[in-house]
């Protein structure tokens, strides 16, 4: 059989596309793990805010956020988004910070300046001797991760698409404009090749004879810790610490912290080092109220990012057929819905991709070239 496309990834951006071209041809998605969504997607901090990131990543955002806020019919069986809001405090020394943010607010999206004893009242495990100003954005939701990836992979079988995993691909070969892609199972054969394989995608390209587009993979540490005795999280929003970029999130019934930690890595099933770990446990209890009794889970995820932190979707310029879908860094799950309706427009030639105000030209690959 010759597939009319193949998926190389099946994390959120490979499960979105593939779900987007599955009703026009043959799809097959090769994921190299035995689980999907492994790695980053199963690793996200899962929060939707339009106001998160860059200036092209905003606009993306903006984009998915109809798919968010209405799903297909049968997509999902509860709602993608739900409220948490974000607050955002500074020390006496990090106030300038918080300026730029307000400067995002817009209707709709409002980022408003709260007091410091307002910040205190939604998250009173904040220490009042470390808070010197807040703002508070309050359309921020968390995101039903699980829910938005399975989606994608039941919404893809069901238009005909097939899905295999435990299938690393270890080399391409393209010939008579049909691509080999070869497994240690077996080679597969497709007319379109979508390399979605998140921190690998270099690699990917590689094996394409595709010139690399500078992909570098950027550990993130977390842990999850018990909230402090009787503080009820229901209506708490997650919390960035301005000084450090460190977060705290409510996490069922617990608290999930980061350091906001950034450390480029090579592209591997990354695990939280002890040191980190301790780091951040030291810092919450400097930092916060909460006594870091017991860690629960700690993990660390690849967020992957290209230099100008902009995602790279697009045609490959010097070899044909073969799309790139990667450099999503800390926000694919958000851009996910917007990426894979562009990225399947490229691939069936639509003039229109659906994303309307997108510039394609600035997620280009060929412009890591320029």
């Amino acid at each position: 059989m010759i597939y009319d496309f193949l998926v190389i990834g099946g994390g959120i951006s490979g499960a979105s596309v593939a779900y987007e071209l599955a009703d026009t041809g043959r799809v097959l998605v090769l994921e190299a793990e035995t689980s999907l969504g492994y790695h980053s997607t199963g690793r996200s901090a899962a929060l939707f805010t339009r106001n998160y990131g860059g200036p092209v990543v905003r606009q993306i955002n903006a984009a998915s956020a109809p798919f968010f806020a209405s799903p297909p019919d049968g997509f999902c069986d509860a709602p993608l988004l739900t409220p948490r809001g974000a607050l955002t405090v500074a020390d006496a020394d990090s106030l300038d910070r918080l300026p730029p943010l307000l400067m995002l607010s817009e209707p709709g999206e409002a980022v408003i300046e709260i007091t410091p004893r307002e910040a205190l009242d939604l998250a009173p495990y904040l220490r009042p001797d470390r808070i010197a100003g807040a703002v508070f954005e309050a359309n921020v939701t968390d995101i039903d991760v699980a829910g938005l990836h399975q989606g994608y992979l039941k919404g893809t079988r069901q238009r005909g698409g097939t899905i295999a995993t435990g299938e690393p691909v270890t080399a391409l070969l393209r010939q008579a404009d049909i691509w080999e892609v070869t497994t240690p199972n077996r080679t597969y054969r497709t007319k379109i090749i979508v390399n979605a394989a998140g921190a690998w995608a270099d690699e990917i390209g590689t094996l394409a004879g595709a010139r690399r587009i500078g992909l570098v993979p950027m550990r993130r540490t977390g842990i999850i810790v018990d909230a402090p005795d009787g503080l009820d999280l229901t209506a708490s929003p997650a919390v960035d610490f301005a000084a450090s970029g460190a977060y705290v999130k409510p996490d069922a019934g617990k608290l999930m912290a980061s350091p906001g930690d950034a450390t480029p890595t090579s592209p591997q099933d990354v695990r939280p080092e002890e040191l980190d770990i301790a780091h951040l446990a030291h810092w919450i209890e400097t930092e916060t109220l909460i006594p870091v009794r017991r860690i629960s889970h700690s993990w660390a995820g690849l967020r992957s990012f290209v230099p100008d932190e902009a995602p790279v979707v697009g045609f490959d310029g010097n070899i044909p057929d073969f799309l790139w879908l990667a450099g999503q860094g800390g926000y694919g799950i958000m851009m996910a819905p917007a990426l894979a309706k562009l990225a399947a427009g490229l691939v069936l030639g639509r003039k229109d991709t659906g994303q309307a105000g997108l510039n394609a030209a600035a997620i280009s690959p060929r412009r890591l070239s320029v």
